[in-house]
């Protein structure tokens, strides 16, 4: 007799625990080899409010949302865990010992994982690095054009009744991407992806990324510089670098003060990546033309915040990665590495065992 595959999905109302359901379902329904009905399987589906009520750090996990106690209820006897935001906390991963076989993230990092606990327990964890780069590239882009031409500034006026032509005075005018640099601070999936764009413009583009080699600087078609000189040399300056010791406030007053006078800082990385206290002041004195802003540090920003009044800051809260396509494609990302270590596949590649 075939085994009944216990499935947990537990989503939110960005990728929902149907959404996630539903690619497991038409992934599993069928053996890609034969043909014939692949096993039969009982879901389980788990839901938390975010974004509505916000991610947070939960039992030893980040970033999560949702109640631990609930999801480990689920877990016990299940054979698959699969999650955008819930989380997996020790607790949780305890109570699928024995029949866990895998925990499915639909994110670039599986912050929300206590993944000493599932190492310990020998449950291989999964994720999907690079899973909204397109989204995010397309964010950095659209809104490197409205910020360096002045549009939400000018939008903003005019829903509050203001016609302001003062927009066509050339000191105010902005460049056209065709004539301007951009320096990328990061060449990873999102960085590579922003400078492939970015050429279909025109744009020169400069990278600084330790850790990417000549032939993916090559590919995207970007120049490799150090800091200083990207810094100095670019008329827009775009965040994709991972935060760790080192890059922590690496836009810090020393970084601001050699970027080119009248340049845009564009940040959808971390929030930690800049230092606040010294781009307000950088943007108070004139010294930048403005900044667009994704993430902050803390999130959300307080209410006082003195980035989100400046006249130059396009600040939107955290969206660069909201997308249809990275819902949709995320859940059936993730519903075929799962698969494929339920099915005693070795996955896509775009996982990762712990």
């Amino acid at each position: 007799m075939t085994e009944t595959l216990r499935l947990v999905c537990a989503g939110d109302r960005f990728i929902s625990a149907d959404l996630l359901a539903r690619a497991l379902e038409a992934e599993l329904g069928t053996d890609s080899g034969t043909g014939a009905p692949g096993p039969p399987t009982r879901i389980a589906r788990l839901d938390s409010a975010w974004p509505t009520s916000p991610f947070a750090d939960v039992d030893g996990v980040r970033e999560a949302s949702g109640d631990p106690a609930a999801l480990a209820a689920l877990a016990r006897g299940a054979h698959a865990l699969v999650t955008h935001l819930a989380p997996v906390t020790r607790e949780v991963v305890e109570a699928g010992r024995g029949t866990l076989r895998v925990i499915g993230v639909t994110r670039g990092g599986p912050v929300n994982v206590d993944l000493a606990a599932a190492a310990e327990a020998s449950v291989p964890v999964v994720h999907l690095p690079g899973r909204n780069l397109g989204a995010v590239a397309e964010y950095c882009v659209g809104t490197m054009i409205c910020a360096m031409r002045g549009l939400p500034a000018a939008a903003s006026g005019l829903a509050r009744g203001r016609w302001d032509a003062e927009g066509f005075r050339y000191e105010r005018t902005g460049l056209e991407l065709r004539a301007a640099t951009v320096g990328l601070v990061g060449l990873g999936a999102v960085g590579a992806r922003v400078a492939e764009l970015l050429g279909a413009f025109g744009a020169t583009v400069l990278a600084h990324d330790p850790y990417a080699d000549a032939g993916t600087a090559l590919r995207a078609g970007a120049r490799m510089v150090g800091l200083d000189e990207l810094l100095a040399g670019s008329d827009v300056v775009s965040l994709h670098a991972r935060l760790t010791e080192e890059t922590r406030h690496i836009v810090d007053a020393a970084a601001l003060a050699t970027m080119r006078p009248g340049s845009l800082l564009v940040n959808t990385a971390r929030g930690e990546l800049v230092d606040a206290v010294a781009l307000d002041r950088a943007l108070e004195a004139g010294h930048l033309r403005g900044a667009v802003l994704d993430v902050f540090d803390p999130e959300p920003p307080a209410a006082g915040d003195p980035l989100l009044r400046r006249p130059g800051v396009f600040a939107t809260p955290h969206l660069a990665g909201a997308s249809t396509q990275v819902a949709e494609e995320s859940a059936a990302r993730i519903a075929r590495e799962v698969a494929a270590v339920l099915t005693g596949g070795r996955g896509g590649g775009g996982g990762q065992g712990v």
